[in-house]
């Protein structure tokens, strides 16, 4: 059997893992600290080839999301780049300024905002595949086939594990949310 993955998840949560105390705790071991370092690198060498071209992280994200069609109203961008939607707004006008996008009010229900890549967004966002493999490549040097298979899936696990806290938490009775209790307590009581 397979790891978990987002897309097939376990009935239930695993146990929590005990690897962190309190005490004796180093930020330097932290594997939250490690992937938020590994993200912002990405990131910031990601934005640096696409700078050349006019883009922003904040910019290439949702063209990119476009161009893939995983998103099409201004609701599901932003609940795919997990940002608020009036800010959202705020930048699809500043894309639409580019001449990189359109908006449309939907015919069926006018509260739905269409979006749609102009043909200079379009182009625009054939940058960031390439932009992304080089980056991806580089920070996988040295690493096996099987090295970034196994780390694609430690990820995923991760990802499961954090849906079903997630789950665990939108489930807790609010009393229970505003106590500080150990997740491993909350996740043992769940299963």
């Amino acid at each position: 059997m397979g790891f978990p993955s987002p897309t097939h998840p376990m009935s239930r949560p695993p146990s929590s893992a005990h690897f962190y105390r309190a005490e004796g705790y180093r930020v330097d071991e932290s594997v939250g600290n490690l992937m938020r370092r590994v993200l912002v690198a990405l990131t910031q060498a990601t934005d640096r080839r696409l700078s050349r071209h006019g883009l922003t992280h904040a910019q290439w994200a949702p063209l990119f999301l476009l161009r893939k069609e995983q998103a099409s109203t201004v609701v599901e961008l932003a609940r795919e780049l997990q940002m608020d939607p009036g800010a959202m707004t705020r930048l699809l006008d500043r894309l639409a300024a580019k001449g990189l996008c359109t908006r449309t009010r939907s015919t069926a229900d006018r509260r739905v905002v269409n979006l749609s890549l102009t043909q200079e967004g379009e182009a625009a966002a054939d940058k960031v595949p390439v932009a992304l493999s080089e980056v991806l490549n580089a920070h996988l040097a040295g690493f096996s086939r099987d090295e970034w298979q196994t780390l694609k899936a430690l990820l995923r696990r991760m990802l499961v594990n954090a849906e079903a806290l997630r789950d665990v938490d939108a489930c807790a009775p609010e009393d229970d949310r505003r106590e500080e209790r150990p997740v491993a307590k909350r996740l043992e009581e769940h299963q």
